[in-house]
């Protein structure tokens, strides 16, 4: 069968192959706190504002991954996104994130395939998956084995207390 999505060589636009879409309020407020939490730049010949000032379209690049943003329109519901994010310092991006507004739903905790999973809850509602690698770091004993079941208890716990 033969490939259905495009591969990077192929793409003619900015993107990847698979580009999340979200749509917040005050999207220069979320354009600001991405860019200062996470390193991001935004795409500036990207950036398309209605004549009332809203952005109907924006960009942000973070490492090789695009995320396309909108303000909400009129009558339109919002629609934050959940996001996974490698990067090099969960606790470095937690430290940047908190004092913006973020909410720290899982601390740092080790994962599988050495990796230390954090996930950060933004002031619009997106919930960032934030991995980073830690080679050589052990794999956690499974909670259903007597291990540590903060990596699923502080999602269920997020997810049943905001109604979804």
């Amino acid at each position: 069968m033969a490939e259905i999505t495009l591969s990077g060589d192929r793409i003619t636009g900015r993107g990847t192959s698979l580009n999340p879409f979200v749509l917040l309020d005050d999207a220069h407020g979320f354009i600001g706190f991405a860019t200062a939490v996470f390193g991001a730049h935004e795409v500036e010949q990207a950036r398309t504002a209605t004549p009332g000032g809203l952005l109907i379209h924006a960009e942000l690049r973070l490492g090789d991954a695009l995320l396309l943003l909108a303000d909400r329109q009129p009558g339109w519901p919002p629609r934050p996104g959940l996001l996974q994010l490698w990067i090099d310092d969960a606790s470095e991006v937690i430290t940047r994130a908190e004092p913006h507004g973020a909410t720290v739903v899982t601390p740092p905790t080790p994962f599988y395939g050495s990796l230390t999973l954090a996930r950060l809850l933004d002031p619009w509602g997106n919930l960032w998956w934030l991995y980073e690698p830690v080679p050589g770091q052990p794999d956690p004993r499974p909670a259903w084995e007597g291990g540590d079941d903060t990596v699923f208890r502080t999602l269920d716990e997020h997810l049943r207390a905001s109604g979804g």
